[in-house]
């Protein structure tokens, strides 16, 4: 036992009296007892007693309830042998205080209470008609709680889960460093919260009087019945409708929210105003109908010079400048608008809400307003969100999951073309791309998109020595790339690849040397894809194989002829998905020969390709390929 505890007890016991009331020991004047350690002089102690507070009190409610004589004796001596005292243990430090209290009878049996209060004198302040908390009548118990005091929660940046304390890894996602400090802060006069689905039930109660009670689970049929599915969902017409209308699975489903993110530059805020007017001008309908478009980066003159340059000229598309939700939802309630575009879903807020714009709780709960007005009123709303470095989204990850779709716009910035893929889809397919230019027209529709990453080809040339091409499938779309080889004899360099991952690169030259019998171990060997495109899929294998071959022996690859297939370590050929796919875009565009497996060659014989002037040629392993290209 330390020295300053021994202290303390010896400070306890010469006070003892003070927790005996029913020995009837005078009380020490003094109204705070206190003691304080000597080994560390910042811990100290105090003790108030409120036997006098209590006894005053007391003789104040006798007064206003005289009775007679005889009773009035007998009730003050059972009140004074029965009145309880309270102590109001408190630091200096502001750690912890409780209000002790003797158990006795006050007019019948009353229980042993305990209240513990954190705050800097939050006890005497509540029993003196403080801020901090409120006394019941009889004083008995004080409950207190510090004004503004914020619920912290730590939500995983990844997949949303939450914790209340902080982590360094997600316990859900086993991500590192994604949870993110997300505080929940009292607003209102009453201590309630605001919630992005009680700022747009208000407004919306306006649209839609019935009461909640009115809304009854429906059959399945009943909901469907009268419903054309064919024409539920609104077209978006033109060819740059029908390439955002394929990426969407048909068209804009009302009542959607569609999230759509991309690097800065990407064409974002341009593709969203060219879709508001395809809207506002109504073709479906036979007539225009309005459409809002909010921005809170941008005024609204900066957004009509925009559409100027795209020449967008429909009376029907609305510009508003704001970044406040309610103000908004404001707005569309006069308009009716047939559908809302919020530009940008980091920039806007809600009053009563904790934080900044941008932030963490402010970004959930204004999708969650956003999200509850478009369900009940059936208007689509389209947000567009920032994206980090990494390139998702900017804030909780949950973003993603309330909303219905999502959508990345995706270009490099030496390129003028835009790719547009869906993420997620609750009413479509992500497998759909849809592929843009971007001009000083704005965003338009690339005619032939399998030979995007194509580069001129000249049979005549000495260098198509190394070059093979392949097709590669993203989403739906199918793609011709070129991939380029070179081998150099005592180079310096062993390996370098670019746009091929590099474990898949060594294990096809180390196939070529193991099995085809090439001598490439002195050689430097160079892979390169045109258009810097990563090709990702093991469909592009056999075209690596087919490049290193033609540079290494020396024999250009004659035009025409294309390469889909996968390597084993064996050097045996295998089967890729979708290859009638493939085969087919490569008939279309004029190509007279096509490398496969052997397999592929049985399947594809049934699918009726013989009439598209394109041979099919089937090969076990890669000394067959080397002696029907290269021989």
């Amino acid at each position: 036992m330390q020295i300053s505890e021994m202290r303390a007890l010896r400070i306890f016991y010469t006070q003892r009296h003070l927790f005996n009331p029913k020995r009837h020991i005078p009380i020490s004047p003094s109204p705070i007892i206190s003691f304080q350690s000597h080994q560390n002089p910042k811990i100290s102690r105090h003790f108030r007693s409120t036997y006098d507070l209590r006894t005053q009190e007391l003789a104040s409610l006798d007064a206003d309830c005289p009775g007679s004589g005889s009773d009035s004796n007998s009730s003050d001596a059972e009140t004074n042998s029965s009145t309880r005292r309270t102590w109001t243990v408190f630091n200096t430090e502001g750690i912890q205080y409780s209000d002790r209290q003797e158990s006795g009878l006050r007019r019948g049996a009353e229980k042993n209470e305990v209240s513990v209060n954190k705050g800097y004198g939050s006890a005497w302040k509540a029993r003196s008609g403080g801020g901090y908390g409120q006394a019941s009548s009889d004083s008995s118990v004080v409950r207190a709680r510090k004004k503004g005091k914020k619920k912290v929660h730590w939500v995983c940046s990844e997949c949303g889960h939450s914790e209340g304390q902080w982590w360094g890894a997600c316990r859900e996602c086993n991500t590192v460093g994604s949870m993110k400090q997300f505080s929940e802060g009292e607003s209102s006069n009453d201590g309630s919260r605001v919630s992005g689905f009680e700022v747009s039930d208000n407004v919306v109660r306006s649209w839609f009087p019935e009461k909640s009670t009115e809304v009854q689970p429906l059959r399945l049929t009943d909901v469907n019945r009268g419903v054309n599915q064919m024409n539920w969902r609104i077209p978006l017409h033109g060819h740059f409708g029908s390439e955002v209308a394929r990426v969407l699975g048909g068209g804009l489903v009302p009542g959607s929210l569609v999230l759509v993110g991309g690097d800065p530059g990407a064409g974002k805020s341009t593709m969203l105003l060219q879709i508001a007017a395809i809207i506002a001008e109504g073709h479906d309908i036979g007539g225009s109908s309005p459409v809002l478009y909010v921005s809170g980066e941008e005024s609204i003159e900066q957004i009509g010079n925009r559409a100027d340059r795209l020449r967008i000229e429909t009376e029907d598309l609305f510009l508003y400048s704001s970044t406040d939700i309610e103000d908004i939802l404001e707005q569309v309630h006069l308009l009716s608008p047939r559908a809302l575009v919020v530009d940008s879903i980091q920039t806007v807020y809600l009053k009563g809400v904790v934080g900044s714009a941008g932030g963490l709780q402010q970004v959930k709960e204004c999708t969650s307003a956003l999200l509850r007005f478009a369900k009940k009123t059936n208007i689509p709303v389209f947000l567009i969100g920032h994206v980090t470095k990494s390139g998702d989204i900017a804030g909780p990850r949950v973003l993603e999951h309330i909303v219905d779709a999502v959508l990345y716009m995706e270009g490099e910035k030496q390129s003028s073309h835009r790719l547009l893929r869906s993420v997620k889809n609750r009413f479509g397919s992500t497998d759909e791309l849809g592929i843009f230019e971007m001009s000083q027209m704005g965003l338009q529709v690339v005619s032939n998109p399998s030979e995007l990453f194509l580069s001129e080809q000249n049979s005549d040339s000495e260098i198509l020595a190394g070059l093979a091409v392949t097709v590669i499938m993203d989403g739906s779309r199918s793609f011709l790339l070129e991939i380029q080889a070179l081998c150099v004899s005592g180079s310096t360099f062993s390996k370098q690849v670019n746009g091929v991952p590099p474990s898949r690169a060594d294990m096809i030259i180390s196939v070529l040397m193991k099995q085809a019998g090439l001598m490439l171990k002195d050689s430097g060997i160079f892979l390169n894809v045109v258009s810097g495109v990563t090709l990702a899929e093991t469909a592009g294998d056999l075209a690596v194989a087919a490049a290193i071959c033609s540079s290494f022996l020396e024999f250009p690859i004659p035009s025409g002829i294309a390469f889909i297939g996968e390597i084993g370590l064996g050097g045996e050929l295998r089967m890729v998905p979708r290859m009638e796919k493939r085969v087919h875009t490569l008939a279309k565009l004029g190509y007279r020969k096509c490398i496969v497996p052997k397999k592929a060659e049985t399947s594809l014989a049934t699918l009726g390709f013989e009439g598209m002037k394109i041979e099919i040629v089937g090969c076990k392993n890669l000394k067959e390929v080397i002696n029907t290209v290269f021989v």
